[in-house]
């Protein structure tokens, strides 16, 4: 397959508008497995919402940062759609790392 190149067509929508555009037209369908477990379109938007809500309520909007310090699950996709719906960035914090080299990413991203 070709590889896209600067030519090509922009994206048609950022990814949280992509998400709820699916997730209206879909929300029967599963949206996230992850070890045995799963949500459809539906629960997982009503996850990320309450989530987003939390996050801004806590001050997450564009031009903050929020860390996620999740293992691989549906609850990272959760947390990654959440940061995103409020237009904040997120920074992918591995929890298996040492403190020290956490401490170090979320300084240094500063």
């Amino acid at each position: 397959a070709a590889r896209p190149s600067s030519d090509d067509a922009a994206i048609p929508a950022p990814l949280p508008e992509l998400f709820d555009r699916q997730a209206r037209e879909t929300p029967h369908r599963t949206a996230v497995v992850c070890d045995g477990a799963t949500l459809t379109f539906d629960e997982l938007n009503r996850r990320v919402n309450a989530l987003a809500a939390g996050l801004s309520a806590q001050g997450a909007r564009p031009g903050t940062r929020v860390a996620v310090g999740l293992p691989r699950s549906i609850d990272l996709v959760v947390a990654i759609l959440a940061v995103m719906r409020t237009g904040a960035a997120y920074l992918p914090l591995d929890p298996s790392y040492p403190a020290d080299r956490l401490a170090f990413m979320i300084e240094d991203s500063q």
